[in-house]
């Protein structure tokens, strides 16, 4: 009689487990996807219907399957999309490293182009910028949704953002920081952006112009200022009228349109 409770809860966790699966499934569906383990860490990999022959692919650095629309609209022409979730690393070293050699399996596993395009929504922007600043010849160019341009400013909430408590516990610990020691660390998207910009890495900022989670004037355009001073090319797509959310244009084209061009996507 034990034994067959037993079974009969496995049977169950199964259950709940595929029902789980098949709803995240949903969202690309029409796709063929892969999702495995990387190092510890939740991966996947979406493979478009009919690839293109550059093997081009976008990595979306956080919140897999929200707001999709770019992502859906690049794998109809022929992109890959990956992902691996380094979420509570808040785009420290460690993070970085473990992208480094995600890149090398995506890149040696699937025969990837070398060049990738970024994709970073709010806290995306961190691993997003820590990685690309330094693996500059890596990126044909990003696309960033509200990022964290600066952890002071979120998680943190040291200047006029609401800031997360929990998350900036966190994030001090992942940085191996304090509340002292944080105020002259330097290594944020919004200083180490400038590398990119030198390197001639276009990238586009989508925001809310009422965000009060990741205040426009204390990250988008601190680091849009750097970035042309220092040369670099960044455009602006400003919502008026919007908070945090939603991420992304309902109507992706603009979006689609710069990360084509700058790709040099050719049908």
């Amino acid at each position: 009689m034990k034994q067959l409770t037993t079974i009969l809860v496995l049977f169950s966790i199964l259950i709940l487990l595929s029902s789980f699966r098949s709803e995240n499934d949903k969202i690309f569906s029409e796709y063929e996807m892969k999702e495995f383990s990387f190092q510890g860490h939740a991966a996947k990999i979406v493979f478009p219907n009919k690839k293109h022959e550059d093997n081009l692919w976008i990595w979306r650095a956080r919140f897999w399957g929200t707001e999709p629309q770019v992502d859906k609209a690049l794998l109809e022409k022929g992109f890959h999309l990956v992902y691996v979730d380094v979420a509570n690393l808040f785009g420290n070293q460690e993070a970085v490293d473990l992208w480094d050699d995600f890149y090398a399996f995506c890149v040696s596993e699937y025969n990837l182009n070398e060049k990738t395009v970024l994709e970073g929504m709010s806290r995306g922007g961190l691993i997003v910028y820590n990685w690309a600043s330094q693996n500059t010849d890596k990126v044909f160019c990003i696309y960033a949704d509200a990022p964290v341009c600066d952890i002071k400013s979120w998680p943190g909430g040291m200047f006029k953002g609401k800031g997360n408590a929990k998350a900036w516990k966190a994030c001090l610990n992942a940085y191996s920081l304090d509340t002292i020691s944080v105020k002259t660390f330097k290594n944020i998207p919004i200083k180490n952006s400038v590398h990119l910009a030198k390197a001639g890495v276009p990238v586009l900022h989508v925001f809310g112009d009422i965000d009060e989670a990741v205040p426009y004037k204390e990250n988008t355009a601190l680091l849009a200022e750097k970035y042309k001073e220092a040369g670099g090319h960044i455009e602006l797509i400003k919502k008026e009228g919007v908070g945090h959310h939603p991420h992304s244009l309902e109507d992706p084209k603009p979006i689609v349109d710069f990360l084509l061009k700058y790709v040099g996507y050719k049908e």
